[in-house]
């Protein structure tokens, strides 16, 4: 090792090194764990020179399940967990290779290089040399010049290009181009025509096209700054209401963990709500987070037909992620929680105020109710709802997530997505929609002057790693379902109700579940535990939205995102199943993923269980989605069925 700046990387790392402690087995790994993990893998690895290794992709190597329980539920805080690892994807010369590093004993467990489809996650160091290699390039600039632009206006991005077929031998990205003039909305103003297509390996252009010329759209009304900014508000800290240990999190009858991850963003582990009857936390959920997204648009034109993303798998919501606003993004009493993950030359990097965590109340009412039947007294009481709020914010190129995890008093947990931000947007020439009337290649809204904004969808889907009182589980619809009285017509003049059916899914293929085709509930439950009448426990996933995806199952973007056809499935655990997508998204074949582990079919009764649900949107865009997008929600809640035996928020 001849690198001085190495040699003094090592020694601060070796001074730094034994302040490395961690609290709980899933706390995400810490500055000085990351790096001491690039320090490992550039001195033992032999993969390469340290100035051609980038780093893909930085995380915790999540430990054995049983171990993580067994320890929790003994809290021995006197001593380390038993395994601390860290889980590295690194790339050199073209090639990607997969290391395990302990970091207790400071070695490599295991390295190989990958073999399958796919690629790792870009780095932000590519994209960004992408960016700039488009502004130099001859013929580019010849394009602009001809449009009568000036290239000094011009911002290039880099998107993704999926795959349609073709044999993969480059990570490639497609640069498109936009022209800024006086507005803070770059991507109002698309240099339509012109595209780029880029090796980023070898940092050269492959193939640049320029198909025509569109009338660019005008500046005026582009700009999105709001007029009021909010007072400057102090944020209070250590409020008692809320109880904050590293990434452990306490609030009312809650306790859990919250972690930043450069892949997922926000995760949440080890969630368990108290139970006063029985005076003991009880399990509902072991891991959960955002698992892939898949947002295809649907204009087949050579310049829009690539834009298929998954940028989980893509880019990483935690790549992603912002810094929190205080009275924008969370109130002013609001907790935050600093995130850190690797660079691409391995060194951690810090996102400040990445997570915050506050109380929440909109004015609802958790229960309430007016008994007018106790003769002589009008009894009124209730509670208001008052919950606990974690959220992150990712900002993927256009678009802007507002990601929530919501704790109830009652053990509801809900989990929402707002999207926001900027319509990804093509021009054209027209300035009404009357001169579009035969024009069948409009695929989207036209939502202002020159200015189509194209329909596309949004599919976020979920790990959910549920454990309802203990780690075996059997998944259960509850129908409703319609049957005819037997009771004489002189007795009841009623010719039918309804009543619960439940059936046990088996297996993994019929636990697939498409929204909407008919009145189910769906029901996490422990067939092993019962309340004090005999119910058996259980949790029900209250879905929201019916959407999935509308594209042909043989259309190259549907078989990469083929879990996108059901709404809801049901896997066995296995902590190697996490990415519903694959874990090389990156022009992904569809051969891994969650569709493929289905395939097996496993039997999923009363056994360690996964599920996996996508919050869907089909985005046609309006007006008022111009030039900024108010929020858009859409969620999903899991909710306590015969868990408790009565209402937890009387007992608190």
């Amino acid at each position: 090792m001849k690198n001085p700046q190495l040699i003094l990387f090592s020694i601060f790392i070796l001074l730094t090194i034994s302040t490395i402690s961690q609290c709980h087995p899933l706390d995400p790994l810490t500055p000085q764990e990351i790096n001491k993990t690039k320090l490992i893998t550039i001195q033992q690895s032999h993969i390469h020179s340290s100035s051609n290794l980038t780093f893909h992709y930085v995380d915790l190597e999540e430990p054995d399940k049983q171990q993580v329980l067994e320890y929790l539920s003994s809290r021995k805080k006197n001593g380390p967990f038993p395994t601390r690892q860290a889980n590295v994807v690194v790339q050199a010369n073209n090639e990607t290779y997969e290391l395990v590093i302990d970091l207790v004993k400071s070695s490599i467990v295991s390295k190989k290089p990958h073999k399958g489809n796919g690629y790792p996650p870009f780095t932000f160091n590519e994209l960004f040399r992408a960016s700039r290699l488009a502004l130099t390039y001859p013929k580019f600039k010849n394009s602009i010049s001809q449009r009568g632009l000036n290239l000094s206006e011009i911002t290039c991005l880099p998107l993704t290009t999926g795959w349609y077929g073709e044999s993969v031998t480059r990570r490639l990205v497609k640069v498109t181009c936009f022209y800024r003039g006086s507005t803070s909305n770059v991507w109002a103003r698309p240099v339509e025509g012109v595209s780029l297509t880029i090796d980023v390996e070898a940092l050269r252009v492959v193939e640049y096209t320029d198909r025509f010329k569109a009338r660019l759209p005008k500046v005026e009304g582009t700009n999105f700054q709001s007029p009021n900014k909010p007072n400057p508000v102090p944020c209070y800290k250590n409020k008692p209401n809320i109880i904050i240990q590293g990434h452990e999190v306490k609030w009312a009858n809650w306790e859990f963990h919250a972690a930043f991850d450069a892949r997922a963003g926000l995760i949440i582990s080890s969630a368990s709500v108290f139970d006063n009857v029985k005076k003991k936390y009880r399990r509902v959920l072991y891991r959960g987070h955002i698992s892939e997204t898949f947002v295809p648009y649907m204009d087949p034109s050579p310049e829009w037909y690539y834009r298929t993303f998954m940028d989980i798998g893509e880019f990483g919501f935690g790549r992603s992620a912002n810094s929190l606003v205080p009275l924008v993004d969370c109130p002013g009493d609001a907790q935050y929680i600093d995130g850190y993950m690797a660079g691409a030359n391995g060194e951690a990097q810090k996102v400040e105020k990445a997570i915050c965590v506050f109380e929440s109340y909109a004015g609802n009412v958790a229960w309430r109710h007016t008994e007018v039947g106790v003769p002589g007294k009008l009894i009124i009481n209730g509670q208001p709802e008052i919950s606990l709020v974690v959220r992150m914010v990712a900002t993927v190129g256009n678009y802007d997530y507002i990601l929530d995890w919501e704790f109830k008093k009652s053990g509801s947990i809900k989990v929402g997505v707002s999207l926001s931000g900027i319509l990804e947007m093509k021009a054209t020439n027209y300035t009404n929609t009357n001169q579009t009337t035969n024009d069948h290649n409009i695929y989207g809204t036209l939502v202002a002057q020159n200015t189509i904004a194209n329909n596309h969808d949004h599919f976020l889907t979920y790990y959910l790693d549920l454990d309802i009182d203990g780690l075996n589980n059997t998944f259960v619809k509850a129908k409703p379902t319609t049957f005819r009285t037997k009771t004489p017509l002189t007795v009841s003049p009623r010719k039918s109700y309804w009543r619960i059916v439940r059936e046990t899914v088996k297996n993994e293929e019929d636990a697939r579940i498409q929204l909407g085709s008919e009145p189910v509930e769906l029901l996490i439950t422990n067939p092993n535990e019962k309340t004090d009448v005999g119910n058996i426990v259980s949790y029900a996933l209250v879905t929201g939205k019916p959407a999935r995806s509308l594209l042909a199952d043989d259309d190259y973007p549907q078989i990469r995102a083929s879990y996108t056809k059901y709404q809801v499935w049901m896997t066995r655990y296995n902590k190697t199943e996490r990415w519903a997508g694959g874990f090389y998204a990156d022009r992904s074949h569809g051969d891994d993923g969650l569709d493929i582990w289905t395939r097996r079919n496993l039997p999923i009764v009363n056994k360690d269980l996964v599920l996996w649900y996508t919050i869907g949107f089909h985005h046609s865009s309006r007006q008022e989605d111009f030039p900024v997008m108010p929020s858009l929600y859409d969620g999903f809640e899991l909710r306590p069925t015969n868990f408790f035996e009565r209402n937890p928020l009387l007992e608190l």
